[in-house]
This record gives C-alpha cells, structure tokens and sequence, in this order.
C-alpha cells in the first residue's frame, strides 16, 4: 500500500485546512484510502499530510494533477513541499 507523505510550511494554518478539508473529494476520487494531518509541536504552520492509495500510478495522478496544485496556492503553502513515498512493511 503506498503512502504518500508530504510536509510543508503553510502562512496560516486555519486557512489551509479549510481548503484541506475542501480538496476531499478531490482526495477520494483520486484513490486516496486513508489520510492525516500533523502539526509540528513548536510551529502549527509546520504542516506534514499522509495520504494512502491502492497502487502508486495512483499516488503518481495525484501527484501530477493540476487541482493539488491551485488547491495548494489557494492554501497558503510557501515554498516548495517535501514529498516522500513509502510502501508499509
């Protein structure tokens, strides 16, 4: 199962969750199983996400889509995420 992790810093965290919690849809349609938000204990705008699909051309679409990409400007995200994948064991 892979899972897709993604850390970022975000200019205000109630505002990029509010399109977080918008892009669901989005998430689902895409193939995404199961997903979670953290925040860092020291700064709530050090935001990392995961995000688990059924295969990895799924977590690749998503990836490669244009809405995560306007959703993530509409969000506030600054500078360029970290982005990892990872395949439970």
């Amino acid at each position: 199962m892979p899972t897709l992790f993604v850390r970022h810093t975000v200019a205000d965290y109630a505002a990029w969750r509010k399109v977080y919690d918008d892009f669901a849809p989005v998430q689902k349609a895409a193939g995404v199983t199961s997903q979670g938000v953290y925040q860092a204990v020291d700064n709530p705008n050090d935001v990392t996400v995961y995000h688990e699909f059924g295969s990895i051309e799924q977590v690749q679409g998503f990836l490669g889509g244009a809405d995560l990409k306007a959703a993530m400007e509409r969000a506030g995200v600054q500078g360029a995420p970290t982005i990892w994948v990872t395949n439970r064991s």
